[in-house]
């Protein structure tokens, strides 16, 4: 029977061999040092969760929200832009509340495109940035994913080449999965190059708040002119370890902005209101916990740099975002990522993200989540070490696990 139209637009997961392996080493008594899905393992702050159960139960609390988000929640927003970017918005014209950054992507996708419509999208980089344009019947074009003057070659590239002209381009600094960091020159030359060539500019921020030096990632917001043709996503996910309450917001361009909320007012209520109402306890709360967080990341970043170097697998240290972005070992430099990942659960108990599974320029790297404490990551360290030195004897593995796809 055919595949229905939509999946047969999205490809099969490629995460779907790692995670087989963790599942099966797991139900073999396996402990697997979990280090794929960028997940915070951090509690939320103690203010946020009791401001939730304070709200919980009240019946007013318990009826259908607001899909475009409490107003008290977008004014939060509008608050935290103006602190942290010196940027003004208005709460009700450019600011919407999604179900997190995801979801916000995937509906602002629907938004705006038309069957056909070309959107270039860096290469590697969170699939949701390219496959949210795919399922809504959007055409891709990769462009580079490292914000240096060869971005901007390549994206001048695409847009001779494509037709028709492309409709908007993604941003995503700090990077997923790559961790690279765009400083606020970058913004300055992307807003007029995009408002030269007619496209809109779609960032996504949600690593606004973990960087592990003194120079705070910019939003492109900041360049003059961006809200002309500028949207920025952003979440509560990582800056308040808050992923499963699934609370985003996007900001900007008030055309933008309106066609996302008309979308979500056919799909969506909003996030339940007491989860709003602790979302935005949390915006407006102190920041004591973020910087705790930042300094929690910075030390197993920090541990992980160090001690997977002694073991024989040079890490690059990341300025920012919870993940560290790393090429395979030299012995296992022409088997895939894929693999590599797979042998790496099988054989030393340590699970990474495939690079591959975020864009085929992603070959040859995994990415490495920051999601478990000093001591777990030390031993990662020390299962692949002994992994690595006896790597002559483990590769016999790899042509089984090639026969299994």
């Amino acid at each position: 029977m055919e595949e229905f139209y939509r999946i047969r637009r999205l490809p099969p997961y490629v995460f779907e061999q790692v995670n087989r392996a963790k599942a099966a080493a797991r139900n073999g008594g396996a402990d697997i040092i979990d280090l794929g899905m960028g997940n915070p393992d951090l509690p939320a702050p103690a203010h946020v969760v009791e401001k939730l159960k304070e709200t919980v139960g009240k019946a007013r609390t318990d009826r259908y929200s607001a899909s475009r988000g409490i107003p008290g929640l977008r004014r939060a927003q509008a608050a935290y832009y103006k602190r942290r970017f010196g940027v003004k918005l208005n709460p009700e014209t450019e600011i919407v509340t999604t179900l997190g950054s995801k979801e916000g992507f995937a509906n602002v996708a629907q938004a705006i495109t038309a069957p056909g419509d070309v959107v270039l999208v860096p290469n590697p980089t969170y699939p949701i940035h390219a496959f949210g344009f795919l399922m809504a019947g959007g055409v891709i074009r990769s462009v580079s994913s490292e914000p240096t003057p060869a971005f901007f070659e390549s994206v001048e590239r695409a847009i001779v080449h494509s037709i028709p002209k492309p409709i908007a381009i993604v941003v995503c600094y700090p990077s997923n999965p790559t961790a690279y960091v765009a400083d606020l020159d970058f913004y300055r030359e992307l807003v007029p190059f995009a408002k030269k060539h007619g496209i809109f500019v779609l960032s996504d921020l949600a690593y606004s708040e973990v960087y592990f030096d003194d120079h705070p990632p910019p939003s492109v917001l900041q360049v003059p002119g961006a809200m002309d043709i500028a949207v920025e996503f952003t979440s509560l996910s990582k800056t308040y370890s808050m992923p499963g309450w699934r609370i985003g917001f996007a900001v900007g361009n008030e055309r933008i902005i309106a066609a996302l909320a008309r979308v979500k007012s056919y799909l969506d209520y909003g996030a339940f209101t007491p989860i709003q109402v602790a979302a935005t306890a949390a915006i407006n709360g102190p920041d004591d916990c973020i910087h705790e967080m930042r300094a929690i990341y910075k030390r197993r970043r920090d541990v992980l740099v160090e001690s997977f170097g002694r073991a024989g697998w040079q890490v690059p240290p990341p300025r920012a975002s919870m993940f560290a972005w790393a090429p395979l070992p030299e012995a296992f430099a022409s088997i895939g990522s894929i693999e590599f990942s797979t042998l790496l659960v099988e054989k030393a108990g340590v699970a990474v993200s495939p690079g591959i599974g975020f864009g085929e320029h992603g070959e040859g790297y995994v990415r490495i989540a920051l999601v478990e404490n000093e001591q777990r990551i030390r031993q990662a360290a020390r299962n692949i070490r002994r992994f690595l030195e006896s790597a002559p004897e483990k590769l016999h593995n790899v042509v089984p696990l090639a026969k299994r796809r």
